[in-house]
């Protein structure tokens, strides 16, 4: 093995690690000192700082303490700096500088009396922010996503999401309620908020919007451990049963969705053999016993399709007529543009692809999706359903140019290249 290889792997196992523990001490970092923007500031300079020298000189024995001990170093100076720059008396800057200068050894177990990093969810989800801007925020502290992601996920242009995201840090330091752990009252405020947190770093995992994967495992694993713990902290909440649920569902095709060399193979087309059963019976049975709740919520709904996917022997073989009908259940409940996507190509397995075709008309009005490339996917899948290739290729084409994920852009171009050779025969 050469020396670069080695070195790949040592930084790869580096940044996974650095993903797994940052958001833990970013935690423990916000709630002691209450002021989120800095604490941030200082756990990223912290990671800035890991990379570089554990990538050289091995990783520590206690990751997380090592972060923690850092974080708060930085912290201090920052706050030395703030203190030294307004100019306050000189007792009260040396009496508060002695208090924020403690700073344990490396070796420190961080406080923690449960997962600090689901603790950090829902302290991000913070009463000061609107649903969409805490949502924001939490992606960026938790799930590590980008802000070209975090924008792809929300369907906005990634300048208005950074703006988003720098407001929603000056909105919770400004608003003086303090950004420590809800009470139990609270939680239960903020869930909505916390589920769709957790189901948006999970697609993104499954799915990645960006980049030469399709897949980022640490991601969508993470997702389903913290849907686990939120489980056990809210076990008869229905809508987390269903959030869980349907990332089993979902996760359990993963092991089909790409070939030996990472190409993108649709649901169609996956060898179901290679689904893992274990995850299908456990999030089958899981939302078997939600749904039988008064309260049916976006989550159930959706976990209760995966199922019937899931258990379907074969493509031939899926309940397409009940697919359509829980997607128009799934209507009623929420106004999200890719419903109705997804609810036209049931309607094309069951009625034709003209049925799905008009229905995607509707969509061409709605600027939340309006010149997406799933719009122009969907309808190259749907006219090559229909036999008109020639529509279906440049559909094809126009998708994979608005795209951002190489897997996709290259099944997309796969696609349209395959029927403009079919067209020359």
């Amino acid at each position: 093995m050469s020396a670069g290889t080695s070195e790949n792997r040592v930084a790869t196992k580096v940044e996974h690690l650095l993903r797994e523990v940052a958001p833990q001490v970013l935690a423990a970092v916000a709630r002691r000192y209450e002021d989120f923007a800095a604490a941030e500031d200082a756990v990223q300079e912290a990671l800035i700082a890991a990379a570089a020298q554990w990538t050289s000189e091995g990783i520590p024995a206690n990751p997380r303490g090592w972060l923690y001990h850092v974080a708060l170093r930085r912290l201090t100076d920052h706050l030395r700096s703030e203190l030294a720059r307004r100019r306050r008396e000189e007792a009260v800057a040396s009496e508060l500088i002695a208090e924020w200068a403690f700073v344990p050894p490396p070796d420190v177990e961080l406080p923690a009396n449960a997962d600090d990093t689901l603790a950090l969810v829902f302290m991000c989800c913070h009463p000061a922010l609107t649903p969409a801007s805490a949502i924001a925020l939490t992606l960026r502290a938790v799930g590590g996503l980008t802000t070209a992601e975090i924008a792809n996920a929300f369907l906005v242009p990634e300048a208005t999401m950074a703006q988003r995201i720098s407001r929603a840090k000056g909105t919770i330091k400004s608003s003086g309620i303090a950004f420590s752990l809800p009470s139990e009252a609270e939680r239960v405020e903020r869930l909505n908020a916390v589920l769709q947190v957790l189901y948006l770093i999970f697609n993104e995992g499954y799915a990645s919007s960006i980049g030469s994967e399709l897949h980022r495992p640490d991601l969508s694993n993470e997702a389903i451990r913290l849907a686990r713990l939120l489980h056990e902290l809210l076990p008869r909440e229905p809508e987390v049963s269903g959030l869980l649920a349907l990332m089993l569902l979902t996760d359990a095709r993963r092991a089909a969705r790409t070939d030996a060399n990472g190409a993108l193979i649709p649901l169609d087309e996956q060898d179901r053999a290679l689904w893992n059963r274990d995850l299908i019976a456990e999030g089958t049975a899981l939302i078997s016993r939600t749904l039988s709740s008064d309260s049916v919520g976006p989550y159930q709904v959706q976990a209760a399709i995966a199922a019937v996917h899931d258990e379907a022997s074969s493509e031939q073989d899926t309940d397409w007529p009940q697919i359509r009908a829980l997607y128009g259940v799934l209507r009623g409940i929420s106004d999200n543009p890719m419903v109705a996507l997804n609810q036209a190509v049931a309607a094309a397995m069951v009625d034709g692809p003209v049925a799905g075709l008009e229905q995607l008309a509707a969509l061409d009005g709605d600027s939340r999706i309006a010149g997406h490339y799933r719009l122009d996917a969907v309808r190259g899948h749907l006219f090559e359903m229909a036999g008109d290739r020639e529509r279906a290729i440049a559909h094809f084409r126009a998708a994979a140019e608005r795209t951002a994920s190489i897997p996709e852009r290259n099944y997309l171009m796969t696609k349209a290249a395959r029927l403009e050779a079919a067209l020359r025969v």
